[in-house]
C-alpha cells in the first residue's frame, strides 16, 4: 500500500521500487538467510526490516559489508547503534527514549522502589541500563530484577512471580513481547500480584502492539499503565486507517478487530522515505561490485557483492525529510527523534488516555488494579503477630487461631500499630495473621517470628518486639515506638525492725570518717589561732586539747561558750558552722525517715554484687537481653533461662543457694507489669542497660519503613499514645521504686562543703603562721645557737600569751579599775568624820555596781576569783 500510494501521488517520479519480500519466519537463522538471498541473488539497494532487534544484529552487520542500507521499522534495542553502522536506519524510536517517561510516572507519585520484569533477549536486555540510570536519577531504587525466557513455561514464569510476592516492591516494570507479556499477565492475576496495592507499567514494546491481544488476556491487564508512542491525528491517518482495515478484512475476513498499530505506520513512512530517496539519485548506478573471492568463497558471506550505489543511497537517506502518517519523519544520526509519549491505562476491553510526557508527566485519573482509585503506596500487608500466654497487654490473639486464616488481635503494641497507620500519608491495607503452627500453639520464638519477615512470609510483623543489633542485620526496625529500658529485678526486703545502731545508718562510713577528721581539724585550727590570744584556749596540755575538740564539737549544737577573737577564727567558725548546719540537717531528715518510714530494700543493689557473690541470674529464652547479659562477663554456670515469666516467682522463692536465681534482667514493661502482679514484692536495682525500644520488623530495605517512622513520631507526640497507655498500662499498684529508702548519705553528696571548710581553714592556718613566723625573724636568724634550739625558742614564745594583744591589754586595764574601786570602798568605809552613816554604804553599793559591769567584759574564772579574794581590805592595810 506504501508504494502504491507514493507513486499515485508521485507519479512524475521517474523512479521505481521494486519489491522482493522474503519470510524470516521469526527466526534468526532465517532472517540472516533471507537477507543474503535478497542481496547476492536479488541484488536489492535496500532492505526494510528485519521483525525484531534479535535478528536486526547479523541483518546490519550483512548489511555494512555489502554497502546495502537497512531500514527498521521494529528493531528498538538501543544496542544496535546507528554510530558505528552507517548503514543501519532506524525508523522506530530507540527504548531507551522511554525510560524517562517511565521514571517520571514513578516520580510523580512518590514510589521509591521499583522491579523490571524483562525478556532474556537482547531485546529486553537491551533498555535496562538506561532503565537503571533513570530510576538512579530521581532516587528510585531497584532491589530485584525478574528475567524471563522466551521460551519459559507457565509454571516457570508462576515461579518466578511468586518470588515476587515476597517482595516489598509493588511498582513492577514489564518489558517484553506481547505475546510473551500476555502470558506473564495471565499467570500474575492467578497468583495475586494484579490486585490492589501493585502498580504495573508496560513500556511501548506492548503496549503499542496490544490490539493485537485477545479480549480474554486484556482481562489480565485491568489497572495496568502503559506508555506508548503518540501519533498525533490527520485527515490523511484517518483515510489511510479505513482503507488499510477494508483491505486486511478481505484478505483476513476472520480477524476483524484487528488495529493498525504504530509499527505498520512506521513501516509505511519508511517506504515512502526510501522512495524518496532513490528518486534523489536519479540515474544512479545501482549494480554490485562482484566479490574478488567469488571463486575460492567458501561460504555467501566471502562471496558477497558490495553496492555501487550504497554511500549515496544512506546520503540520501539522512537528508530525507517529511510529514508522514506517524508525524514528522527525520532521520538524526540514522534514528528518528523521539516525540511525545502517551499514557494509557487499560480499562474493561480497552484503553483510557490518561496523560502525557515530554519533560515531565502529567496525568489524569487512574484506575488501578483491583478497581481502586487511591494511589497505591504499599501492597496489602500480611502483618504476623506472636501468640503469648502471658502479658497479653501487649498482643493478644484468640485462641484457637490457624496459621493460614485472618485474626483479629489486640493489646498495646496492636492499637499503637493500628494509630501508625491511620497517621499515614496514604492508605495502607493489612491483615493480622498468628504467628502459629498448626495445633494453634506459638510457632516459634520473637527470633523465629523476626525470621519469617526475613524470609518473606510476612510483610510486617507487630508485637512487642525489641530492637537489637543482631537482628537489625537482616531486617529493618521502625523507630521505637515505646522506649525500653532492661533492669535488673529483685526482691525486697523488710527492715523497719530497729536496732541500736539506727544512729549510724543515715550517713556511710565514709562520710562518718571524714566529718570526724574535719571537727578535729577544725579545733586544731581554731585553737592555733586562739591559744596567744585568748585565755579560753590555755592552760595545761590537756586542758588545751580538751577545749579545741569541744569547742569544734559543741558546734554541732550551736553550744560553744569560748570567745574567739582572731578575725581569722571567725573566718574559720562561719565557714564550719554553715557545714556543719547543713550536715546536721540532713543528718536529721534521713534519721527520721528511717525511724519513721516502712524501709523497703533490695536484696541485691548492685551488678557487681552479683558477680562478687556469684550469686544466679536468669532472663528469658530467646530474648535479644542476651547480648547485654554477656556484656556484664556473668559466669555461664549462673545465667538461668526462663520460658515463661511465671516461672519468675519460684525461681526467687528457691534463691540462688538452692537453684533459683537472686536477680532477673528484663525490658522494663514486662517489670512493670509483673509488678501489677505481685505488689510489692519486687523491685528494680543496679544499673539499667539503654536498649533501641520496641519498633515494628520490615524486611531490609522496606520502603515502608520511613514513612511508618513518621507516623509513630507523630503518633508518640499526641494525646492518643497516652490514651493507649491508660487503657493497656495503667498502673495500680504503687511503684516500688518510690518506696524503697533511700540511699544513705555519701561523702559524694557533701565533698564540695567539706572542700570549702578545709580551704578556709587551710588558708586562715597559712596566713596565722606567715604572721608569726614573721614577728619571729629575729629568732630565727640568730646564729649564736644551733637551729634546733631557735625552732625550740619559736614554740616557746607560741606558747605564751602574745603581750601585744589587745585582749590581754584590755584585761591589765580592767584589773586595775577593779582594785582601785575595793580600795576606794574600804576608804570610805572607815571614814571617822563622816555624820551619815547611810552614805558610806550607798557609795559602796554604787562602787560594786561598778564593779560588777566592768567585770562583764570577759568572764571571770575560778582563780581569778581567788586572786581577787586575797586582796587586804583598807581597814586590814590600816590596822
Amino acid at each position: 500500500m506504501a508504494i502504491s500510494d507514493f507513486y499515485s501521488n508521485h507519479s512524475d517520479y521517474r523512479t521505481r521500487l521494486v519489491l522482493n519480500t522474503r519470510d524470516s519466519k521469526g527466526d534468526v537463522v532465517g532472517a540472516a538467510a533471507a537477507t543474503l538471498d535478497l542481496i547476492k541473488n536479488a541484488k536489492v539497494q535496500a532492505i526494510i526490516g528485519p521483525e525484531d532487534s534479535m535478528q536486526a544484529n547479523f541483518i546490519i552487520d550483512v548489511g555494512n559489508k555489502a554497502r546495502v542500507p537497512i531500514i527498521s521499522f521494529s528493531a528498538t534495542s538501543p544496542s544496535l547503534s546507528s554510530i558505528r553502522r552507517p548503514y543501519f536506519f532506524r525508523a522506530t524510536h530507540n527504548d531507551s527514549s522511554q525510560v524517562k517517561a517511565i521514571s517520571a510516572i514513578i516520580q510523580a507519585f512518590g514510589w521509591r522502589e521499583a522491579v523490571p520484569i524483562y525478556v532474556d533477549n537482547e531485546f529486553g536486555e537491551g533498555v535496562i541500563p538506561y532503565l537503571f540510570d533513570a530510576l538512579e536519577e530521581i532516587k528510585v531504587q531497584i532491589p530485584y530484577q525478574s528475567v524471563i525466557s522466551p521460551e519459559a513455561t507457565d509454571q516457570e514464569i508462576e515461579e518466578e512471580l511468586r518470588k515476587l510476592t515476597t517482595k516489598q516492591t509493588i511498582v513492577l516494570i514489564v518489558h517484553m513481547t506481547p505475546i510473551l507479556g500476555s502470558r506473564l499477565f495471565n499467570r500474575a492475576t492467578e497468583v495475586g500480584l494484579i490486585s490492589e496495592g501493585y502498580v504495573w507499567i508496560m513500556t511501548n514494546g506492548m503496549t503499542n502492539l496490544w490490539s493485537w491481544m485477545d479480549h480474554s488476556d486484556m482481562e489480565s491487564l485491568q489497572g495496568v499503565l502503559g506508555v506508548r508512542n503518540y501519533v498525533p491525528k490527520s485527515k490523511e491517518l484517518e483515510s489511510f486507517k479505513v482503507r488499510w482495515k477494508r483491505k486486511f478484512l478481505q484478505n483476513n475476513p476472520s480477524m476483524v478487530n484487528a488495529e493498525l498499530d504504530i509499527i505498520g505506520l512506521w513501516a509505511y513512512d519508511a517506504a515512502f522515505a526510501i522512495a524518496m530517496a532513490v528518486e534523489k539519485l536519479n540515474n544512479a548506478n545501482f549494480s554490485f561490485e562482484e566479490s574478488k573471492a567469488v571463486g575460492s568463497a567458501r561460504t555467501d558471506l566471502e562471496s558477497l557483492g558490495i553496492s555501487q550505489n550504497g554511500p549515496k543511497l544512506i546520503q540520501a537517506l539522512s537528508s530525507t525529510r517529511f510529514k508522514g502518517l506517524s508525524g514528522k519523519f527525520e532521520f538524526v544520526k540514522g534514528e528518528l527523534e523521539p516525540s511525545v509519549f502517551q499514557i494509557v491505562n487499560v480499562i474493561g476491553n480497552g484503553e483510557k488516555a490518561i496523560g502525557f510526557w515530554t519533560s515531565k508527566a502529567n496525568l489524569g485519573t487512574i484506575m488501578w488494579p483491583g478497581d481502586s482509585h487511591s494511589v497505591p503506596k504499599c501492597k496489602r500487608l500480611k502483618i504476623g503477630v506472636p501468640v503469648k500466654k502471658e502479658f497479653k497487654e501487649f498482643v493478644g490473639v484468640p485462641p484457637g487461631s490457624s496459621p493460614n486464616s485472618r485474626v483479629n488481635p489486640t493489646g498495646y503494641s496492636i492499637d499503637v500499630f493500628e494509630a501508625v497507620m491511620k497517621a499515614m500519608p496514604y492508605t495502607v491495607h493489612y491483615d493480622f495473621y498468628a504467628f502459629v503452627n498448626i495445633n494453634g500453639e506459638a510457632a516459634g520464638t520473637y527470633n523465629d517470628l523476626i525470621d519469617q519477615v526475613y524470609y518473606g512470609k510476612y510483610d510486617v510483623a507487630v508485637g512487642d518486639i525489641g530492637i537489637g543489633a543482631n537482628r537489625s542485620l537482616y531486617v529493618d526496625f521502625t523507630l521505637p515506638y515505646m522506649g525500653v529500658d532492661v533492669v535488673m529485678m529483685v526482691l525486697i526486703k523488710n527492715n523497719s525492725n530497729k536496732n541500736a545502731w539506727v544512729f549510724l545508718e543515715p550517713l556511710t562510713s565514709d562520710l562518718w570518717v571524714t566529718s570526724t577528721c574535719f571537727f578535729v581539724f577544725i579545733g586544731f585550727v581554731i585553737w592555733v589561732l586562739e591559744h596567744r590570744i585568748s585565755e579560753d584556749f590555755r592552760g595545761p596540755p590537756s586542758h588545751q586539747v580538751g577545749t579545741g575538740l569541744w569547742f569544734s564539737f559543741t558546734i554541732l549544737v550551736f553550744a560553744h561558750r569560748e570567745r574567739v577573737v582572731s578575725n581569722l577564727s571567725r573566718f574559720v567558725v562561719i565557714i564550719w558552722c554553715f557545714v556543719v548546719l547543713i550536715l546536721t540537717q540532713s543528718y536529721t531528715a534521713s534519721l527520721t525517715s528511717l525511724l519513721t518510714a516502712k524501709q523497703l530494700q533490695p536484696t541485691v543493689t548492685d551488678v557487681n554484687e552479683l558477680l562478687k557473690s556469684g550469686g544466679n541470674i536468669a532472663y528469658k529464652n530467646g530474648s535479644y537481653i542476651r547480648g547485654f547479659i554477656q556484656q556484664l562477663n556473668f559466669n555461664s554456670a549462673n545465667v538461668k533461662t526462663f520460658n515463661r515469666y511465671d516461672e519468675l516467682d519460684e525461681l526467687f522463692t528457691k534463691g540462688s543457694a538452692n537453684g533459683g536465681i537472686a536477680a532477673a534482667f528484663m525490658a522494663r514493661p514486662y517489670f512493670n507489669l509483673l509488678r501489677e502482679k505481685y505488689c510489692m514484692k519486687y523491685t528494680t536495682a543496679g544499673p539499667t542497660l539503654k536498649t533501641g525500644g520496641f519498633g515494628f520488623v520490615f524486611p531490609e530495605g522496606s520502603p515502608l519503613v520511613a514513612d511508618v517512622s513518621k507516623a509513630i513520631l507523630n503518633v508518640t507526640e499526641s494525646d492518643k499514645m497516652r490514651e493507649i497507655e491508660n487503657k493497656w498500662l495503667k498502673k495500680h499498684c504503687p511503684d516500688s521504686s518510690t518506696l524503697v529508702s533511700s540511699n544513705r548519705l555519701d561523702l559524694g553528696s557533701f565533698w564540695g562543703l567539706f572542700l570549702i571548710a578545709g580551704v578556709a581553714a587551710a588558708l586562715a592556718l597559712i596566713i596565722f603562721v606567715a604572721d608569726f613566723l614573721y614577728k619571729q625573724r629575729d629568732v630565727l636568724r640568730g646564729s649564736e645557737v644551733s637551729a634546733w634550739k631557735r625552732i625550740l625558742r619559736v614554740l616557746r614564745n607560741f606558747d605564751q600569751k602574745d603581750p601585744s594583744s589587745h585582749t590581754f591589754r584590755q584585761n591589765e586595764l580592767t584589773e586595775g579599775r577593779r582594785i582601785d574601786n575595793i580600795e576606794m570602798m574600804g576608804a570610805v568605809e572607815a571614814s571617822p568624820e563622816t555624820n551619815c552613816p547611810h552614805c558610806a554604804s550607798n557609795t559602796s553599793q554604787t562602787d560594786l555596781s561598778s564593779v560588777f559591769f566592768a567585770e562583764q567584759g570577759r568572764p571571770s574564772t575560778s582563780h581569778e576569783v581567788e586572786d581577787t579574794s586575797s586582796i587586804p581590805s583598807p581597814r586590814n592595810s590600816n590596822s
